[in-house]
């Protein structure tokens, strides 16, 4: 038979903000059900040195804080389901969800901590040297690479603010793009193309991500000519990839209110969507920020805001007897 779980409180997603969120609803007794999704514990589980989450005086390392944010949940008494949402149904309250062992969730009310994944661009050398000089997030990386030379590759708001963020710590930054104009916005071309620490290389795409000897990471890119096919090779010591996120939003299309990338949109200040009851939290309503530390704070917020909406109901339902 189907097994059937009913809850108060249904997380979706087990990274910093789905276990902040489970956190604070457990504590407030409402023995919240959290579904890890296909990447437990989120983007913080591929990264190595994380030193820019408040509490840690030393380098501490994404997947262990990942496993401590669990530990406490669980300890709080949140309870833990591996499984992958497949079905949503948000027409009426409590809300029902299926996964795609044919498990279903019960809830009455639903918190969407499903994040965002950055686009890479699918080398097999970029994968392998992920963590070892390629990154995605220059906020997260950028200060391992002070003094040292970097490249940006992409042409959109994403590339052009990273290349400008990293040259509080390196003064040699270049900016790949493949094309002969950036996508960016008009102010922020203007302020990158006027940045002395800032050099653009145009028509130019990453062929390979060079790795040096033993463990020593990347060293270097191999850069395609995309209008010659010319190769070139660029000496950098670090290479982000910023060519946007993708929100893990899929089964929420014609569902919940989404913005023109595909986030979910909140009302401005907390984390309620357009349907009563269903709350979103973390990357897949935040394409600016996009930290863990801002992810486990709108995770609380999400709990605090069904808690609250929980009450009311129960008030109104109780003032109706």
């Amino acid at each position: 038979m189907t097994a059937t779980h009913s809850t108060r409180m249904l997380i979706l997603g087990s990274g910093p903000a789905g276990l902040s969120a489970a956190i604070y609803g457990a504590r407030a007794g409402l023995a919240p059900i959290v579904v890890q999704g296909i990447q437990p514990g989120g983007q913080l589980t591929t990264t190595t040195d994380v030193e820019n989450y408040p509490g840690f005086r030393e380098v501490i390392q994404g997947p262990w804080l990942m496993e401590q944010m669990q530990a406490q949940a669980e300890h709080v008494g949140a309870q833990m389901m591996w499984d992958m949402i497949v079905d949503v149904d948000l027409s009426q309250r409590p809300f029902r969800l299926t996964g795609d062992g044919g498990t279903v969730y019960v809830c009455d009310t639903l918190v969407i901590a499903t994040g965002a994944q950055a686009r890479w661009l699918g080398l097999d050398s970029e994968t392998r040297l992920r963590g070892q000089g390629v990154s995605a997030c220059a906020t997260c990386d950028g200060f391992f690479y002070r003094g040292k030379k970097v490249a940006v590759i992409g042409g959109g708001n994403t590339a052009v603010e990273e290349a400008l963020y990293l040259t509080n710590h390196s003064h040699d930054v270049t900016l790949i793009h493949r094309r002969d104009t950036l996508r960016a916005e008009k102010i922020l071309q203007e302020r990158l193309f006027k940045h002395p620490g800032i050099k653009v290389l145009w028509s130019k795409e990453v062929a390979e991500f060079v790795g040096g000897e033993g463990n020593q990471g990347l060293v270097a890119l191999d850069l395609r000519d995309t209008k010659s096919g010319e190769i070139s090779r660029l000496e950098v010591d670090g290479g982000f990839v910023a060519i946007g996120h993708h929100p893990a939003t899929e089964l929420f299309v014609g569902k919940l209110d989404h913005d023109g990338d595909g986030y979910l949109r909140v009302k401005p200040g907390t984390s309620y969507t357009n349907i009563p009851g269903v709350f979103a939290c973390g990357d897949v309503a935040d394409k600016v920020y996009r930290q863990a530390i801002t992810a486990a704070g709108t995770g609380c917020m999400a709990a605090l805001d069904a808690e609250r909406f929980l009450a009311e109901q129960d008030f109104e339902e109780s003032e109706a007897a």
